[in-house]
């Protein structure tokens, strides 16, 4: 063109050069300077929730990026058609810069989707984030696929068509990837885990929160605050403790031992029926297992205690804690509730308190279940029963002291 007019063939490639580039340069300025201002505005106008995400993941401010490129590949097409060489160049420049910030404007677009996604309870149901990464990673593979096949001027095809030989070594390098999406969809499918689960792993040393279900890994938020990374696969290879079977369940169990000196066990006499008749939880038992005792024959009551039926301290006090759990009104009512005898050992008699806390945080379950001990150790001289414990210090000076 301009060297149809008598200007030398370079002076003009440059001068075309030049506009080419000054085009992109006003388009690219104009973009982000009035279009963009214009789309946030319209954002922050809006209510509607989905065009925030929109902005927060930067889809609009990449894709006016498209807009230089849209330019300077026009420019290219029409204003280099008497520069071949020169025009086939920067052909191929503007098509990868296109290749390029579309598929990063795509990301944005997938993170973007992501994150309207997690606003949904639903979505834990669903591995949001392993198929985020992997339509990422196609899209990586994609563009280099693309952008090769264009620097070598050969159709993608024709790439795609030799990648035969490159399977093995392909399927080593993405192991982790291929099994993340295969346990990924087994995950969710079987609902095994979600974000926010309470998951315990020891193999791993794992023991706290999903926050991440990730394509290849899992990330849990322990207890102490660290931070655990675990292999996605190995949550279908290996075992693991969900939590969130307690948490749905509305209760928390409480499973926990005292030990009774069993020197301390006898029957009862009348002195300790009459100051146990005095506690209410104990009255109804009292009164109807009285009845039953007094249709006895006459002979079995005057004889041994050994003979006939006899109340004793220990299951009277078993009885206590059976009603003493059911009127705490933080004991869930609705689930299992036991007080049973365990087999004695060196350390005495057990007697395992088996309930269910209507509380499920942690700090107040604890309170719950120490209130529950505080109490039942405390009562339990009004039984006359004694707690077994290992001698202390303070006990064999105790002892000495009276052999001297």
């Amino acid at each position: 063109m301009l060297s149809s007019h008598g200007v030398p063939s370079i002076m003009a490639m440059f001068v075309l050069l030049g506009v080419v580039v000054l085009l992109g340069v006003v388009v690219d300025w104009l973009a982000r300077r009035v279009v963009l201002l214009w789309v946030q505005q319209k954002v922050i106008d809006s209510r509607m929730q989905w065009d925030d995400v929109l902005w927060r993941h930067k889809v609009f401010q990449r894709a006016a990026h498209l807009l230089p490129g849209v330019v300077f590949y026009w420019g290219a097409e029409v204003i280099f058609s008497d520069f071949p060489n020169l025009q086939a160049i920067l052909s191929k420049a503007a098509v990868l810069y296109l290749v390029v910030m579309g598929s990063l404007s795509v990301m944005s677009l997938i993170n973007a989707a992501t994150a309207l996604a997690d606003l949904r309870d639903s979505a834990n149901k669903l591995p949001l984030r392993s198929l985020q990464q992997l339509l990422k990673l196609l899209i990586v593979i994609a563009v280099a696929v693309t952008v090769l096949s264009v620097v070598i001027d050969q159709n993608p095809a024709y790439l795609l068509s030799g990648l035969g030989a490159f399977t093995a070594i392909l399927l080593l390098v993405f192991r982790d990837t291929l099994l993340g999406l295969v346990a990924g969809v087994q995950l969710s499918v079987n609902d095994m885990v979600r974000r926010g689960d309470w998951i315990e792993m020891s193999k791993y040393g794992a023991d706290g929160d999903v926050i991440d279900v990730g394509l290849t890994t899992v990330k849990v938020r322990n207890w102490d605050k660290t931070i655990t990374t675990i292999p996605t696969y190995a949550l279908i290879t290996d075992s693991f403790k969900n939590w969130r079977g307690m948490q749905e369940s509305g209760g928390r169990r409480i499973k926990r031992s005292l030990h009774i000196d069993v020197s301390s066990i006898r029957f009862l006499d009348d002195a300790l029926m009459a100051q146990l008749r005095g506690i209410e939880l104990l009255a109804g038992y009292l009164e109807s297992i009285s009845q039953e005792l007094a249709q006895q024959p006459e002979s079995s009551l005057n004889s041994s205690p050994v003979n006939g039926r006899r109340l004793t301290n220990i299951g009277v006090f078993r009885a206590y804690l059976q009603a003493y759990l059911k009127a705490n009104q933080h004991v869930h009512e609705g689930m299992t509730l036991l007080v049973r005898q365990l087999a004695p050992t060196d350390k005495g008699l057990p007697i395992e308190i088996y309930c269910f806390s209507a509380e499920l945080q942690w700090a107040d379950y604890e309170a719950i279940q120490a209130d529950i001990f505080d109490h039942v150790f405390a009562i339990l001289t009004n039984f006359e029963l004694r707690a077994f414990q290992a001698p202390s210090g303070a006990d064999v000076g105790r002892l000495t002291q009276q052999k001297a």
